[in-house]
């Protein structure tokens, strides 16, 4: 049987590739499509403010958060030395919070309180601290969901609305069937060795079951779930730019 990959969008591993398979890329886009949503969604929109939230969000989530979680038991099942994983855990880190604190002097001191919130995601949920008490699915949402939303809505507007709060509990809920989803698909993928079968129909016809019908509804709902979210964000932001 064929070594399943860790992730429906993991390369081969070695090289360059450990390198993109770490970013997660379409849940990466997935999550940053919220920083847009939620800028998107304030009174005025501040092209500067989102650009610098998406460069923070990327380099805090989209690369320090993976890394970590890369550090973490190899869940990716990369090749990528230790040393490079904690310089990617901590250099855009350290980057993403320095782009917050100069947002933070420059328009509104209350923006400190999302730096910190997501400086402490970053360990909080990737290294499972606390027991775990955030890496759970309402933690996921929350945290990958409603956070990054709302931090792109107060970014531009100053302030949160009960439009940001509604637009907020939209992420946490799609967010939140992500994890529902994909949580038994990377139990599959990673754990599971082989898998045997067959499924009895009432009309006499059997289906095999393989690793593979196992996780393929769930990662075509993923992979569609976050092409959704991808051109609302792009919708929601030509609509506002023209």
């Amino acid at each position: 049987m064929t070594e399943a990959r860790p992730a429906f969008y993991a390369l081969a591993p070695g090289g360059w590739r450990d390198y993109v398979t770490l970013l997660h890329p379409p849940y990466t886009a997935w999550h940053l499509s919220y920083v847009v949503i939620g800028a998107c969604l304030a009174p005025h929109l501040y092209e500067g403010r989102l650009a610098a939230a998406l460069v923070a969000f990327f380099l805090a989530m989209g690369i320090s958060a993976h890394a970590l979680d890369e550090l973490n038991g190899r869940p990716l099942q990369t090749k990528i030395p230790e040393g490079v994983l904690v310089g990617l855990t901590v250099v855009p880190l350290a980057i993403a919070v320095g782009i917050g604190i100069a947002g933070a002097l420059a328009f509104n001191g209350w923006l400190l309180l999302f730096v910190a919130i997501g400086l402490a995601l970053v360990p909080v949920y990737n290294l499972e601290l606390f027991g775990g008490v955030i890496h759970n699915n309402a933690g996921f949402a929350l945290a990958w969901g409603a956070f990054p939303l709302l931090t792109g809505y107060f970014a531009c507007a100053g302030t949160i609305t009960w439009t940001a709060l509604l637009a907020a509990a939209y992420a946490t809920l799609t967010s939140y069937v992500q994890r529902v989803l994909s949580t038994p698909v990377r139990h599959v993928r990673r754990r599971v060795a082989s898998v045997s079968g067959t499924i009895e129909l009432r009309d006499g016809t059997r289906e095999p079951v393989t690793r593979e019908t196992l996780a393929a509804a769930s990662e075509r709902s993923l992979q569609g779930l976050a092409a959704a979210n991808v051109v609302l964000a792009a919708a929601l932001l030509v609509l506002r730019l023209t």
